[in-house]
C-alpha cells in the first residue's frame, strides 16, 4: 500500500463527509422547518433557507479540503493545480453569494443592519 493510495483513500473519507454533511444538514433543516411550520413560528422560510445556507457552506468548505488534499499530495499535475483553482474559484462564489443570500446583505453593508436594528435595554439599566 503507497502514500498516494492511502492519501486518496484519506480524499475519498473527507469527500464522502463533506457529502454527508450536506445530506444529513439539509434533513435536519428541513425537519426543523417542519416543527417551525406546526409551532407558527415567525417566517419559518427564511429561517429554513438560512440553515440550509449553512448547511451547503460547511459543506462546501469540507469538499474545498478534499481538493486541496488531492492536489497536494495525489495528483501533483499542472493541470490539477488548475482545476483546483478553478473549482476553488467557483466555490468562492458560491459561498459568497450564499452567504449574501443568507445575511440579506453584502458583507460590507452589514454595519448598516447592525445600526438598524434597536437597542434593547438590560434590566434594572434604567436606575
Amino acid at each position: 500500500m503507497s502514500f498516494e493510495s492511502v492519501a486518496s483513500d484519506v480524499v475519498r473519507v473527507i469527500e464522502a463527509f463533506g457529502g454527508g454533511i450536506m445530506v444529513v444538514g439539509g434533513l435536519i433543516a428541513f425537519a426543523r422547518y417542519g416543527m417551525d411550520v406546526v409551532g407558527h413560528a415567525a417566517d419559518p422560510f427564511r429561517q429554513l433557507r438560512a440553515n440550509l445556507g449553512g448547511v451547503i457552506l460547511l459543506g462546501l468548505e469540507v469538499l474545498i479540503i478534499a481538493d486541496i488534499i488531492r492536489t497536494i499530495v495525489v495528483d501533483q499535475t499542472l493541470e490539477s493545480v488548475g482545476v483546483l483553482g478553478l473549482i476553488v474559484l467557483i466555490r468562492i462564489v458560491l459561498s459568497f453569494s450564499l452567504e449574501v443570500e443568507i445575511d440579506g446583505a453584502w458583507p460590507w453593508n452589514q454595519w448598516r443592519l447592525s445600526a438598524a436594528q434597536p437597542k434593547t435595554s438590560t434590566p434594572g439599566a434604567d436606575g
